[in-house]
């Protein structure tokens, strides 16, 4: 698996530094009277995954990851099937988005992630699926002004009383 996660690091590097090049088309600075450029956000985030690409490449050339230690060339059944359990849980969430809200399928993926593949406390799984969907409402509908897909009309409800107490 070591050879995967180099194969890994590698496509998101460059992925990384594409989007990086094309985030520059639009203003990755400080406008002033307007706040961040368009292209600020996608091109902080994909130096931050670059950033990340590297420590994957560092930690599989020291063998200090359990895939790096692996004997298997890019996949070993604990892989493929967390590979299974991820990619699973992400097809889950996309299909929850436009039923109970970003929000809520977000919610729902950070506790089976936590919970059920992370193996964490019930409790800190708890507070974490609640708190960050909580965080993520005020920053985008609050300060940034944008509404994120509100699912099904049977949250509309909720979302129109939570932006009465917002504004």
């Amino acid at each position: 698996m070591r050879r995967g996660e180099f194969i890994t690091a590698g496509v998101l590097a460059v992925l990384s530094i594409y989007m990086m090049w094309k985030s520059t088309e639009l203003n990755i600075g400080y406008i002033k009277g307007e706040g961040p450029g368009g292209g600020a956000w996608p091109f902080w985030l994909s130096g931050i995954i670059l950033i990340c690409t590297a420590l994957i490449a560092y930690n599989a050339a020291r063998r200090t990851s359990p895939p790096s230690q692996s004997d298997e060339p890019v996949l070993d059944a604990e892989g493929r099937k967390m590979l299974i359990e991820v990619f699973g849980g992400i097809f889950v969430f996309v299909a929850l988005v436009g039923i109970i809200s970003m929000y809520g399928a977000m919610l729902v993926f950070l506790f089976y992630y936590l919970w059920f593949l992370g193996r964490h406390s019930l409790k800190l799984s708890l507070i974490i699926s609640i708190a960050t969907p909580v965080v993520f409402f005020f920053f985008f509908e609050a300060l940034m002004r944008v509404t994120l897909p509100k699912g099904m009309g049977f949250t509309e409800p909720f979302y129109n009383w939570l932006n009465t107490i917002i504004y």
